[in-house]
């Protein structure tokens, strides 16, 4: 099926047989109930050889934004935590939809606009793979920290690729005394992540996971 851009992320599709094979434009997908969710793959840079399937959640509709807040509730739920945090950017779109369905009244944002009664102690330098040459600083707000302390704390971002961003995450929570006892996501990406995020594989959850594709002369291939 090929779509025109602005179609991506708008339409989750029937249960379908595991994707296989190799792919022109689009990657399919699968939820944990089988359904399935096309996304446009992306030419990483470099010599061309390489993509991932690219998720933006602002940009998808409300029947797919719920969809994957559904599902990442459900994963989260069996780890009873009792707050979300939101990790900018992305994930700041997700984390009060899937607070929500946990029967949550407020979620904890992270943030990466210092205010001025911020702590510079309670900072960490962040970068991510969609934006490699635009480092950010990560803030927790000192007045969220009663809201955590002592809490069983999950995570919540759009995508772990790299993990850069996330093992950024966990050590500003570090600075607070802050341990997670869950990490979510709406998809995980590729197995990049793996290595910087080694300490918290067991507790790392997604409704989506997507390969990295390699290119064939038939099209895109995932990589195992």
């Amino acid at each position: 099926m090929s779509l025109l851009p602005h179609q991506f992320w708008q339409d989750i599709l029937p249960p379908q047989a595991a994707p296989a094979g190799s792919f022109i434009d689009a990657y399919p997908a699968t939820l944990p109930d089988g359904r399935q969710l096309l996304l446009p793959i992306r030419i990483l840079p470099g010599d061309g050889t390489k993509a991932v399937a690219s998720l933006i959640i602002n940009q998808a509709s409300f029947t797919v934004a719920d969809a994957l807040a559904d599902g990442l509730a459900d994963l989260l739920r069996p780890f009873a935590p009792e707050i979300i945090i939101g990790v900018p950017t992305l994930g700041l779109h997700l984390a009060p939809n899937v607070a929500r369905r946990l029967g949550h009244s407020r979620t904890v944002p992270l943030g990466t606009s210092r205010k001025f009664w911020y702590d510079d102690a309670l900072s960490e330098p962040m970068s991510s793979i969609t934006s490699p040459s635009h480092a950010k600083t990560l803030f927790v707000d000192p007045r969220m920290l009663p809201l955590l302390e002592g809490k069983r704390v999950a995570v919540v971002d759009d995508v772990i690729s790299s993990g850069t961003s996330m093992a950024a995450v966990m050590r500003l929570l570090a600075k607070a005394g802050i341990e997670p006892v869950a990490i979510g996501a709406a998809m995980l990406q590729g197995t990049k992540w793996h290595e910087p995020m080694q300490k918290w594989r067991d507790r790392i959850v997604a409704p989506l996971n997507s390969p990295l594709l390699e290119k064939t002369e038939t099209g895109w291939v995932a990589l195992a």
